[in-house]
Order: C-alpha cells, then structure tokens, then sequence
C-alpha cells in the first residue's frame, strides 16, 4: 500500500503520528499546499519511529490534475483526503484518475433546496460522488466516503447495532457532545472551536437532513427531509463525565450513508453546540459572514466566511490550551427478541490525553483515528470493494476490535456500550 495524503492540517498530522506507529504500507506522502506545512509533519511522524517511510510534497488540493499527476508520481494506492470539503471532488476525480483508491472524512458539498430548503433537499451531501458509482465500479477502484469519527466510527457503530444488538432498528440517532474549554494564557476562557470553523458554518447554517423509512416507501432517496437549523433541542446525558449537553439537528454525512445499507425506521444527527456557538451563528449569518462569495474590501476580493476562519485560532494549535472531553456516538432504538432496546454506542477522547501522547487535541485526533484504522484494514485485505460505498457497507467487527485491541496490535482506544432506559433514553440510568 502507496498511501498519498493530502492535507498536514490538524487532522493530517494527527493521522501521520498515528500511521508512523504501524507498518501495514510501504510509503506515506504528505501532500499540502503548504510544502512547509507537510515537511513538518513529516518530521513528526520521524521523531515516533524513525525508520517511518514518509515524504513530504506540494500540491493545490483544487487542482484535479496536479492530485493526479501527484498520485500517479508515487504510485498511490490510495488517496487521504484530509482537507476540508471544498476540495472533495477535486481529489476524488483525481484518485480516480490515477487508479488509486479513495477514503474521506468529509463529502462533497450540498445546496439547499431554491424554494423549500427546510422542507426538502436540494443537492445533498455526498450526491456528486454517489452518483459516480458505477464508474468507480467500472474501473475496480474504492471509494470509501466519510471515515473520521463522525460520520466514520458513528457509522460503524450503526454497522454493528444492525448485526448484533438489534433485531429491528427504531432510529439510528447519531449524538456529538463535548464539555471542552479553551483558556487563553491568563486562564480565562475564550471561545476558539475545535475543528474548521469553515466547515462548522457550513454544516450547522445549513438545513438539516432526516430520513424516514414511511416516507421513503422503498426509494431511498424520497426519504431524505430537511428541517431549520438547530431544529428540535434535546438534553443528552453523554458518558464518563461529560454529562447533560443540549444537542440540535445538524446537516451531516451519517444520515445521507446510514439508510443506504442499514436498515432503520429513521435516522438523524444531532450535535452539542451550546448557546454560545448558536448565538454566534446566527450573528454571522444576519451579517452575511457565513457567505462563500468573494466580496470587494477596498479593491481586495475577499471570502467573508474565509475571514472569519482565519481570526480565530488555527484548531490544530489550541490543544495544550484545551481540557475536557469529546463524545461521538449513536443512540440506537428498537427491539431485539420482542423487546423494547435502547444502547448508545460511543468513543470518547481526553484532551489530556491526546495531546500528551500525540501532540494532538482530542478534535483532531480522534477524527484522524479512524481513517488509519480503514487505510490499515483495506491495506490487509479484511476490507475490500469496488464503488462508492460508506463506512456502514463493511463488516464492523474486524474495526472494532483494531479499535480497541492494546498497542502494538491495536490502537489502543477502547469504545463504550450503554444500554440505557427504551422509555427514556437520553439519560443515563
């Protein structure tokens, strides 16, 4: 395995530490647009084994050609989308291009519908690759879409509740909770969030997805309905002690993939973003802030959305500052032997912890986790396909216990099981 990467942001060198520990491929290139930027990365995944086959590169992740060129340059494989959405396609035609197989964390982007955007979809997310399937089919190639932690380990566990826990499934209820805090260096709190502010404005300012099997009647596609922005607030009672967060419907990839291969009477994503957060968007949305649409500033063209990413501290820089803990998990309801089940599903990553054994905040790394456990499973041949699939088309067992299973044979980072009240679920027992 030939492992091109593209991006040594956060997630990226996140990923690089994590893959410089195992040896399942030959040669890892990382590839950014900064060559600074991946020669340091490289140099981290150095310092953990020494021997560590990686090579730094430089690459515009818009260019089509130059991800092709660049992969067909290396002999890819297989191509780490580790950049933000905007340049999904990009790099996935790319892969394509070149032969390689293809995994990311995040799809292709949607656009709401022009006249019922809280009503109805427009283009979703991830449809531009889904809709390439058969060609990827065609050339023999994998393209394993949205395998990070959300959607990537939630869809996993969506896997692994359908074959072993349930018999019918009720709702797969994908639920993102934190009680992290960022202090400044005179310990006060600021507000500095954990992953791509970018990528925050546009999943969260967008309408949210849900499906629903009876409207669906047989067709997946005429299942998918929208909602307004932080539709439906819920407490949710999250595990080893983060406790209570109230969660709202956020647009994410783990509703678009789940029905496609898991069967479920409804499926949704809600995720802790807290007063703050919403009152801030809401602001930068009544001001036009969330726009992508270059505007004039005194003869500079400039993205207001793209501003407001770069004031805010880089996410990959705010870890030794961070404490606290992040949840991502499913709330799965339904019935197993006749009986009413409800179990949720999670991972949960320590600040403390991630930055002390990967320099890494516990955002980041625990995003970055999971697409080096895939990478490792393809890599062996215990996963393996043609197409364009989710994470929820595998087997979730041979995952799990790589997950789970202590170091050097596994990665070390146990995941947790609840089984909670069928009649009250949000709250722990």
């Amino acid at each position: 395995m030939r492992v091109l990467m593209i991006g040594a942001g956060g997630v990226g060198d996140a990923a690089a530490k994590i893959a410089a520990e195992r040896d399942f491929y030959d040669t890892w290139v990382v590839a950014d647009y900064s060559l600074e930027r991946a020669e340091a990365t490289v140099a981290a995944a150095r310092e953990r084994r020494g021997d560590a086959p990686f090579l730094a590169a430089q690459v515009d992740a818009s260019d089509r050609a130059a991800v092709t060129a660049l992969a067909r340059e290396h002999a890819a494989t297989h191509v780490f989308n580790a950049v933000d959405p905007r340049f999904v396609m990009a790099i996935f035609d790319g892969a394509l291009a070149a032969g390689a197989d293809y995994l990311d964390m995040a799809m292709s982007l949607s656009t709401p519908h022009p006249e019922r955007p809280h009503e109805l979809p427009g283009v979703k997310l991830g449809d531009c690759q889904l809709a390439a399937a058969g060609e990827w089919e065609r050339a023999g190639r994998l393209a394993l879409l949205g395998i990070g932690v959300e959607p990537g380990l939630s869809d996993v566990f969506a896997r692994h509740a359908a074959d072993t826990l349930f018999d019918e499934i009720d709702e797969l209820a994908t639920k993102d909770g934190a009680n992290l805090v960022v202090r400044d260096e005179a310990g006060k709190e600021v507000f500095a969030p954990g992953f791509s502010m970018w990528t925050i404005i546009e999943e969260c300012l967008n309408p949210p997805v849900v499906w629903e099997r009876d409207r669906a009647g047989g067709d997946v596609e005429a299942g998918f309905i929208t909602l307004p922005p932080f539709a439906e607030p819920e407490v949710f009672d999250f595990p080893e002690g983060i406790g209570p967060v109230e969660c709202v419907h956020v647009e994410h990839e783990e509703v678009l993939l789940m029905p496609r291969w898991v069967d479920a009477g409804r499926v949704s994503f809600k995720y802790g973003l807290g007063e703050e957060m919403i009152a801030m968007l809401r602001v930068l949305h009544e001001l036009g802030l969330d726009a992508t649409e270059p505007v004039d500033v005194k003869g500079v063209s400039v993205s207001p959305r793209d501003v407001v990413a770069a004031v805010l501290p880089d996410p990959a820089s705010i870890g030794p500052r961070m404490t606290g803990k992040t949840c991502a998990g499913v709330l799965v309801t339904g019935t197993k032997g006749g009986r009413p089940r409800a179990v949720y599903l999670y991972h949960v990553a320590d600040n403390e912890t991630s930055v002390r054994e990967y320099d890494a905040q516990a955002v980041v790394w625990q995003t970055a986790l999971n697409p080096v456990i895939a990478l490792e499973l393809l890599g062996t041949g215990r996963w393996s396909g043609t197409g364009v699939k989710g994470p929820e088309a595998f087997d979730a067992a041979p995952f799990l216990e790589l997950l789970a299973a202590d170091r050097p044979q596994g990665y070390g980072s146990p995941w947790g099981m609840e089984e909670r009240d069928p009649a009250s679920p949000l709250r722990t027992g």
